[in-house]
């Protein structure tokens, strides 16, 4: 990679980045290219040389951040274990949220007024979401988990696993966290993964290594 193409893109993951931050905190229509540009750290000039509209540009990172949803979903190599795979999925959902908490407050936005902007992605969201509906359903069938509805078992992981960085104000005030110091991952994680996989009728790792 040249010199020239390795600092144009890192202009796109500034940009990218820039994007994510103030789309999260004010929305497509308060959001202005200049604010984008600011954030970034270039002109506003610049940033028109890499995109054709503020409207585009949100399309592109809305389309980013459900193709990052479906990479996060937990159908890999453990999906013959629900209870590995449940583990995996919710360390990897809570580290994400809390480490990338913009993302997460940017999609919730964007589905709280209405998804507007969703029509392109709906169907690449469904198509993940009913795939892993369908592993569910084989769990049950099965008999390595106990019955659960595929769909809403879903939604309620997504619904706690993101609630930290979609309420982190919250979450930090009753935590005793100030801003910028670090949530405690690995409590939030082990909470989270022991209210499922006892919904399935699992145990976790540690539980079964406890004499």
């Amino acid at each position: 990679m040249t010199s020239a193409q390795r600092k144009r893109k890192e202009i796109h993951g500034a940009i990218r980045n820039a994007a994510i931050q103030e789309f999260a905190r004010n929305g497509l229509a308060g959001t202005s290219t200049q604010a984008i540009a600011q954030t970034a750290g270039i002109t506003k000039a610049q940033l028109h040389y890499y995109i054709s509209s503020k409207e585009e540009l949100y399309q592109q990172v809305l389309g980013e951040i459900v193709a990052q949803w479906k990479d996060i979903f937990f159908l890999s190599a453990s999906r013959e274990d629900p209870a590995l795979a449940i583990t995996e999925y919710i360390d990897r959902k809570v580290r994400h949220a809390l480490e990338y908490p913009d993302v997460s407050r940017f999609f919730a936005n964007e589905i709280a007024r209405g998804a507007p902007e969703m029509a392109p992605h709906w169907n690449d969201l469904k198509s993940a979401v009913e795939e892993a509906s369908g592993v569910i359903q084989e769990w049950i069938d099965s008999g390595k988990i106990r019955p659960v509805d595929p769909l809403l078992f879903q939604i309620n992981m997504w619904a706690v696993t993101q609630h930290y960085a979609e309420y982190e104000a919250q979450t930090r005030v009753l935590m005793g966290k100030p801003e910028h110091s670090p949530l405690d991952a690995d409590r939030i994680v082990a909470e989270a993964t022991q209210l499922f996989l006892q919904r399935c009728g699992l145990h976790s790792k540690e539980e079964e290594e406890k004499p």
